[in-house]
């Protein structure tokens, strides 16, 4: 048995990816805990993980500003927590949140073993790491050392979005390997809808211009022809949508619920909600509500690929509309959409993840 703390943050779209691999762990019998701020206790503990809480963030509230981005990244009260932790319960292997500068810094100074846990696609954000990089250094961090000494770089994502794949590359957990374990999202199969239907699941996240594209979409599928069900997630609450009749809403469902009986997903193009509509065979229609995210690249991967569209959040009920109906119409973009499906459901992303962490905790034997 080996010991694993996972160390997070209140971000939404990295809360699946650690509770999926931290149950594959559980499963092989392995300890594990994870350290995050207070406002997520409720969700692990659910899952049925440990959970502690930072000592340093009572009360914490994500500020989605840029600065506030910033200063939660570099937040060296966050590694003095996990230092705190380790030192009254050790861990063999410590997974960081690959946003997480400060703490990854600190621990790669200490010499513990940890690896990182990325839950978009790699190349977007290696990019924005090397920027980031420039602007931590005055305040004495460091981002590229740290990352070239984790001990793997575990992407919870699939090596792009093209079939076929790259032939999936012998797992290591040497410092600085980079390993795709794939999607997080549980998928038997595709997706086999009795009758068009299109679910509506955007950010879990209340961005500025939630609402408004709330209201946007629900009006864009006013009288559609085909079942619609949307889940509004704890950032907006059914008082505030004024949903078309007809349309199913509910505050919250899962989506591998929702998935195996959709033809088209529209979202904000969050990689993990993305994700999970690829792996079910679903086309996307992604209206993203963050520029400085990875939404926007999620969105223009999708395109890319054939498997979906993107367009402005702010494109006219009338538009979207259009585009939802020639989605729902387009024959070849659903069989694309089931070809990168199949390939991205070979990858069996959280036993993947459990595996190159097991040789993780192994190495530090």
């Amino acid at each position: 048995m080996a010991r694993y703390v996972f160390v997070t943050w209140d971000g939404g779209g990295n809360r699946m990816p650690t509770i999926a691999i931290a149950h594959a762990l559980v499963q092989r019998g392995h300890a594990v805990r994870v350290l995050g701020h207070d406002s997520q206790a409720a969700a692990y503990r659910d899952a049925g993980l440990r959970f502690t809480a930072y000592a340093s963030a009572p009360g914490f509230a994500l500020d989605p500003r840029p600065a506030g981005m910033l200063r939660l990244f570099t937040d060296r009260g966050l590694a003095d927590d996990t230092l705190s932790q380790l030192a009254a319960d050790p861990a063999d292997v410590v997974v960081v949140d690959c946003m997480l500068f400060a703490v990854q810094d600190v621990l790669d100074r200490m010499e513990q073993r940890f690896a990182v846990l990325e839950h978009t696609m790699h190349g977007f954000l290696v990019p924005g790491f090397r920027a980031l990089g420039a602007m931590v250094w005055p305040r004495g961090l460091r981002v590229g050392r740290p990352r070239a000494h984790a001990a793997p770089i575990v992407v919870a994502s699939v090596p792009g979005l093209m079939t076929p794949f790259p032939p999936q590359p012998a797992l290591s957990a040497s410092p600085g390997a980079v390993v795709y374990a794939g999607a997080m999202a549980r998928a038997q199969g595709d997706a086999t809808p009795s009758e068009p239907t299109v679910v509506v699941s955007l950010s879990t996240f209340r961005f500025a211009d939630l609402a408004e594209t709330w209201r946007r979409v629900l009006a864009a599928v006013d009288g559609l022809d085909a079942r619609v069900v949307a889940t509004l997630g704890p950032a907006m609450s059914p008082r505030e949508v004024a949903a078309p009749p007809g349309v199913e809403v509910h505050e919250w469902m899962p989506h591998d619920e929702l998935l195996p009986r959709a033809s088209l997903l529209v979202c904000h193009g969050g990689h993990g909600t993305t994700l999970a509509a690829l792996a079910h065979g679903v086309p996307v229609l992604a209206l993203p509500l963050d520029a400085t995210s990875d939404q926007p690249r999620m969105g223009r991967a999708v395109a890319r690929a054939g498997v979906g569209v993107t367009m402005s959040r702010r494109a006219e009920p009338a538009e979207i509309r259009r585009a939802i109906g020639t989605a729902l119409r387009d024959r070849a973009m659903r069989d694309r959409a089931r070809r990168l499906g199949e390939a991205i459901r070979g990858f069996d992303g959280p036993a993947r993840a459990a595996t190159v962490l097991e040789l993780s905790a192994s190495a530090s034997r």
